[in-house]
């Protein structure tokens, strides 16, 4: 069971000198997944669990020692600054284009190990930045944040949420799209994207932070969705592409409604948070960029990205660079 030997690696985990260390990630991810759907054989009343509420503390703590080694820790900031400065951490970043290597090299198994990879998040997508709802005054901050979440939920028609348009997708690409089924395929730099964001998300002094990361998301978003798409076309068809088509369609109107609404009143409402906005949008960045630099490291070398190797499927045309045992 997946909750044993994760848990039983604690004091390993509270070791760790790396912000991808596997150990730290896959603890904090069993323990982030008790907020969302749980674990089978697991008793949902460890969700609140004193003792486990303490041990995940404790990991989120080395958590953000690491982290703020890397980004910084929060500093104060003029709040009418935190749109600019934002658009100026997304300018500056120093993460190479997975999405481009994607859209003129990728085969088959690459967008198969891309998807297996971005099903820790995409299956539960919008889910962690929801948290941040009841967080909020009501306002233009809160409308705005709501006007975004609900067309991420596929604006109430049932099998039109991003979640379920990516399930689609890992099925077109011969995946089991069941939720959590390739948690243990995923290296800790993969679960830290995640984790980064259930942290933000479950601490209501990380609001800040979970707004700039949701800022940045959308942001960033329009052109990585059009490359993946393309590529998704050109090696299995259109089939399973449309959650790259509706991202496209959806975040080009939202990276507005983000930049220049929900982050401008969000400040203006707690202006001590500006600095947390920040941190959020640059940790984002800064875990993307190694999350890329991993994946695209294991592709050019003809090796695996995941810690498992996925198994056969005869969907769509031959890979462009084959892939060997997994690293």
């Amino acid at each position: 069971m997946l909750m044993g030997g994760p848990l039983q690696r604690h004091s390993r985990a509270l070791a760790a000198t790396t912000l991808d260390d596997l150990d730290l990630h896959l603890a904090l991810y069993v323990c982030y997944e008790l907020h969302y759907r749980g674990w089978d054989g697991v008793d949902p009343a460890l969700e609140w669990d004193p003792g486990l509420l303490a041990m995940r503390a404790a990991l989120e703590a080395q958590f953000l020692r690491l982290l703020y080694a890397e980004v910084g820790a929060p500093r104060p900031i003029e709040p009418a600054r935190a749109p600019e400065l934002l658009q100026q951490a997304i300018a500056s970043s120093q993460a190479p284009s997975l999405s481009t290597w994607v859209e003129t090299n990728a085969g088959v198994e690459h967008l198969r190990e891309l998807a297996v990879h971005r099903s820790a998040y995409q299956l539960k997508e919008a889910d962690p930045h929801t948290w941040a709802i009841p967080r909020l005054p009501a306002g233009v901050a809160k409308s705005a944040l709501l006007t975004l979440q609900f067309d991420e939920y596929g604006n109430g028609a049932p099998g039109e949420s991003h979640a379920e348009l990516f399930a689609r997708t890992m099925e077109s690409l011969g995946l089991d799209a069941s939720y959590g089924r390739y948690v243990p395929h995923l290296p800790g730099v993969t679960l830290a994207t995640v984790n980064l964001l259930s942290m933000f998300g479950l601490h209501r002094r990380w609001v800040g932070a979970c707004i700039g990361h949701f800022a940045v998301f959308e942001m960033t978003s329009v052109v990585p969705m059009t490359r993946y798409g393309a590529a998704h076309r050109r090696v299995a068809g259109g089939n399973g592409a449309e959650f790259y088509d509706v991202h496209v369609a959806a975040d080009a109107s939202h990276q507005l409604i983000a930049i220049e609404d929900l982050v401008p009143a969000f400040v203006r409402d707690d202006p001590h948070a500006a600095a947390s906005v920040l941190f959020g949008a640059r940790s984002l960045l800064v875990l993307e960029g190694a999350f890329a630099r991993r994946v695209l490291h294991s592709w050019r070398s003809g090796r695996s990205s995941l810690r498992r190797r996925l198994p056969l499927a005869g969907i769509g045309t031959a890979s462009r660079v084959p892939l060997s045992n997994a690293s």
